[in-house]
């Protein structure tokens, strides 16, 4: 590595370095199969910018061109060009985790900013500068109502409707840990309350609910679950996303102490697999002491300017390792930032009005989808948000395969259920999918 300068080394310390571990040469150190060797040559052909460019789009030009209708917590919402401009500027693309806060004021303002929408629209009192993702974000949950002290039980109760994908991450969350994690029924798509009531008691630790649900239904007696929770001291955490908490109760109202969720329906758009993962909390000591990831908070210099710095690091990379809450590591930062962008490009008004169009885009496409024969639209006698389930005569996955021969995706979540997505980005398809989804039930 002599003469990088990434590693310095100069062939006398190099030599040093060797003759420790033992070795003749770097090249020592690796075991690499010459099968698989670089032998100094790609094997591609030069190619000009156009020529690249060319190749590169044929080559995508193979891809399925659909058009989707899916959901199930990964939402597509137009992202307006501004995020894209802002966001890419170099003193945020290329700024880590803000170890030297004097430094990157500007950032730590901007994410600050992002915790107070937080705040604002779920009426706790703390947020966190972001997590990976809902899952793991409702893993921290459950982690963090085990190390409480004023909860003993053991037990997480979860929706047995909960994505399998998040599920499975809880799972991988809780293994090692005292921890079990159980399922209640749900009725009709929302809680089954009398089932809980008969489930939850002194050795539950935290209960997870979700508005909207996983099937886009909105619950209706969230206060119930809150107030059950309270009463065996267990810890309430609500999944929901940053559209839906516009419009939807206030999960301070109904006394959620977490909320967990996804923020990446605004600011990032449907990128399947990468999120944004919210985490909000009452803001009591014992609770606040325990929160995972970082923290911006507001203060004031030497000379008395407000100032902003990462406060309580309890992630371990901060603080010793026995002492952390939380592994969580990568960088979130720029990611809240594209979502409190996009927050703030619409407003108050603005993003309420994206919260009611998706109430009323499922609503009125279930209506038009109910109207065909074979289809039986939404499933659940319940209000929805932006999705629905439908039940289909024929088998689901038939259904959904001819649905993509005609162009269009959608979710096959039952033996004869498809669920359906509307936003503003794909409105603009929803007759041709009305019309594509008469032709295949026939």
């Amino acid at each position: 590595m002599s003469g990088s300068p990434y590693a310095p080394h100069t062939a006398s310390e190099t030599t040093a370095m060797l003759d420790a571990i033992g070795v003749d040469s770097e090249e020592a150190l690796f075991d690499i199969p010459e099968s698989v060797r670089f032998d100094g040559e790609f094997g591609i052909d030069a190619k000009s910018e156009q020529a690249a460019r060319r190749a590169v789009a044929s080559t995508l030009a193979d891809n399925d061109d659909l058009t989707e209708f899916l959901g199930r917590g990964h939402y597509d919402h137009y992202v307006p060009s501004v995020v894209d401009h802002l966001a890419d500027r170099s003193e945020f693309i290329t700024s880590y985790t803000q170890y030297q806060p004097e430094v990157a004021q500007g950032f730590l303002q901007a994410l600050f900013e992002y915790q107070s929408m937080l705040v604002e629209l779920t009426g706790l009192e703390v947020a966190n500068c972001s997590m990976y993702d809902a899952a793991t974000a409702l893993g921290e949950a459950a982690t963090l109502a085990e190390r409480l002290r004023s909860i003993s039980g053991t037990r997480v109760l979860v929706p047995d409707l909960l994505h399998e994908g998040r599920r499975g991450v809880l799972d991988n969350y809780v293994a090692g840990s005292d921890l079990t994690v159980e399922t209640y029924p749900t009725a009709d798509g929302n809680v089954d309350r009398e089932a809980l009531t008969e489930q939850v008691d002194e050795t539950t630790a935290m209960v997870y609910a979700e508005n909207p649900t996983v099937r886009g239904t909105i619950e209706e007696g969230l206060d119930t679950v809150g107030d059950l929770a309270d009463e065996h001291d267990a810890l309430f955490t609500l999944g929901t996303d940053i559209v839906a908490l516009a419009l939807l109760e206030e999960p301070a109202s109904v006394g959620a102490d977490v909320v967990v969720g996804d923020g990446s329906a605004l600011g990032l758009g449907s990128a399947y697999g990468f999120g944004l993962g919210l985490f909000a909390c009452r803001g009591d000591r014992e609770l606040l002491r325990q929160v995972p990831g970082r923290l911006v908070g507001a203060s004031e210099d030497s000379d008395d300017r407000r100032a902003y710095t990462l406060t309580l690091q309890t992630r371990e990379q901060h603080i010793r390792r026995e002492r952390a809450t939380s592994n969580i590591c990568s960088n979130q930062a720029w990611v809240a930032l594209r979502t409190a962008m996009h927050v703030a490009s619409l407003g108050p008004d603005g993003l309420v009005e994206l919260a009611n169009d998706s109430v009323r885009r499922a609503r009125e496409t279930a209506g038009r989808l109910d109207e065909l024969t074979g289809v039986q639209a939404p499933v659940h006698d319940r209000h929805h948000f932006r999705e629905f389930v439908a039940r289909v005569d024929q088998p689901a996955e038939a259904i959904a395969a001819d649905l993509e021969a005609e162009g269009y995706a959608v979710h096959a979540v039952g033996d004869h259920e498809i669920q359906v997505c509307v936003t503003e980005a794909n409105e603009q398809a929803l007759d041709g999918f009305v019309a594509a989804v008469s032709e295949v039930v026939r």
